[in-house]
């Protein structure tokens, strides 16, 4: 039977409480839960959790940090988390800036949001961590004996309803199974002791596990629950090491918490167990922009970040209220005069106000009363060329529950008399993409040539609004020519290939933005050809 000194439904009220834990936790030498805004966090507390017929929380394992610091600085993990918006973190490595309060609390805003809040753990050189969109009351670590640069983090969480949760940060070993259920039996130990029956938990992180028949799992089962369906990605894999052939990163849940899973949902786009997020694969991108495709293959980004969803019961029948913006979220370029979708998520509101800014700072109006229930609305962009576009969906009867787009987006204006007129023959150089041949117009056959083994060929095209692309590589003969397609953003890492033997080289992208999109020629094993490119859809400039 899990024990606890706290009691969500004690006679202490929670704004008495947070300084209370706060003082236990100092005297230990522990780190310490740290809220967006201090002066305000005991007022918010104090008002206790809003009454609630039922809510939906999406949990995160997530050790996605990239580059040479084990850290966020790189920001690829940042537009992960700001691409599919989490409400509870377990994160692992939780490095950023210079690790001082000030760096991570920037992080945690920029990643997350103002009003998040975060624990985490003191003295680690990775250290395990929790960020929580609902307040932290409780926090502090446990010791894991097997290793010395962190420890097990977890955190008690004030979230809607009766029910407190319980998230435990786990970073697993790599050195062998057997010191990993080590692990395991020291955590449901600290669990069985702390954690009371009647709250729900989740063990959640970088597990380091090479398959789900380890002991760990069966260690673990003892509190949470270990078997399937697991959550996949886009192409139904469930490895979530850089290669995808581990399960290293798991979301798991004792049985209070697993009977109220759905599904998850992106955008478009429904996962029935849960998710794991390779944005290589994740199509189409649009769901968790600004995720970019090649984030999750940014140099030393091991994991792939899981996500669970759950759909938990309030006090009564009050719904929650809240509205995210989904699409623009940051990273498109969409261009002026086109008709673009804002969607966005809301529940307990009846109608949103639209406004967008192009400059971060002046905010105009869209509509100022639309049917939240839609979650979409067809708008016409400004005709101002910006980078720093941003679109805000707010309750139209409260303006305080408000959303805006994660990070900014373009808006492109054609300039000059007119765009040029679509080529039908490369001119060279275009080995690189600055230097791409274009524009290639939709429907018009382009010829090239491969001179010589190392001889690439760039193209470019211009997309005016969002759909499939179609690109098709004919070559005469036997030779064997590919070709790959970028986009403007991210010229490292490809949408789409035709790589195969077949002649014609045929495949198809589905382009979630307007902007300007690259295709790449090659000959295979350094073949040389005369071919001939073709780009169609409906949405690539004739």
């Amino acid at each position: 039977m899990r024990q606890s000194s706290f009691s969500k439904r004690s006679g202490l009220g929670p704004w008495l409480l947070v300084p209370l834990l706060t003082l236990v936790l100092a005297a230990c030498g522990e780190g310490s839960a740290v809220d967006p805004r201090e002066e305000s966090a005991n007022e918010q507390l104090s008002t206790g959790g809003a009454s609630l017929a039922e809510f939906r929380l999406r949990v995160m394992a997530a050790n996605i940090t990239s580059g040479t610091q084990q850290s966020y600085d790189p920001g690829h993990g940042t537009r992960i988390f700001q691409g599919t918006k989490p409400d509870v973190v377990a994160i692992q490595e939780f490095n950023f800036g210079n690790n001082s309060a000030t760096a991570i609390r920037s992080f945690v805003d920029t990643a997350f949001g103002t009003n998040f809040y975060y624990y985490r753990e003191t003295g680690a050189q990775i250290p395990n961590g929790i960020i929580s969109r609902y307040p932290i009351i409780a926090s502090g670590e446990w010791t894991d004996t097997q290793v010395g640069n962190r420890d097990f983090a977890w955190a008690r969480i004030d979230i809607p309803g009766p029910k407190d949760l319980w998230v435990v940060s786990v970073h697993l070993l790599t050195s062998g199974s057997g010191v990993r259920n080590t692990e395991a039996g020291n955590l449901v130990n600290y669990i069985k002791a702390n954690v009371p029956a009647s709250d729900y938990l989740v063990i959640a992180g970088d597990f380091n596990t090479d398959n789900r028949s380890e002991s760990c799992f069966g260690t673990f089962s003892q509190a949470v629950t270990t078997s399937g369906p697991h959550p996949v990605d886009r192409n139904g894999r469930e490895g979530t090491n850089a290669s995808r052939s581990k399960p290293y990163d798991n979301v798991l849940v004792d049985s209070d918490l697993v009977a109220y899973q759905t599904a998850t949902v992106l955008g478009t786009s429904t996962f029935a167990a849960g998710t794991v997020i390779d944005t290589r694969v994740y199509s189409p991108l649009s769901d968790i922009s600004p995720a970019q495709s090649g984030d999750s293959g940014s140099s030393n980004m091991q994991h792939m970040a899981v996500i669970k969803d759950f759909l938990l019961p309030g006090d009564d029948g009050t719904p929650v209220a809240s509205v995210r913006v989904g699409s623009p979220n940051g990273g498109e370029s969409w261009a002026g005069g086109s008709s673009q979708a804002i969607t966005w998520t809301s529940s307990g509101v009846s109608n949103v106000k639209l406004e967008y800014t192009t400059n971060g700072s002046t905010w105009n109006l869209i509509s100022a009363s639309t049917p939240a229930a839609a979650g979409s609305y067809s708008w016409v962009v400004p005709s101002t060329a910006t980078t720093a576009a941003k679109v805000r969906v707010s309750d139209a009867a409260n303006a305080t529950l408000t959303d805006s787009s994660d990070a900014a987006f373009t808006i492109t204006v054609s300039s000059g008399p007119g765009p040029t007129g679509p080529i039908t023959v490369e001119t060279e150089s275009n080995d690189t993409a600055a230097t791409a041949s274009g524009r290639v117009g939709a429907g018009t056959a382009v010829s090239g040539s491969l001179s010589s083994g190392t001889d690439v060929d760039w193209f470019k095209f211009t997309v005016t609004t969002p759909g499939t692309v179609t690109v098709k590589l004919t070559m005469p003969g036997s030779v064997d020519l590919d070709w790959y397609l970028y986009t403007e953003t991210d010229l490292n890492f490809f949408e789409a290939r035709g790589y195969t033997t077949s002649n014609p080289e045929v495949g198809t992208y589905n382009a979630p933005a307007a902007g300007t999109y690259y295709v790449k020629v090659v000959g295979y094993a350094g073949g040389t050809s005369n071919y001939s490119l073709l780009v169609t859809g409906a949405g690539v400039q004739p």
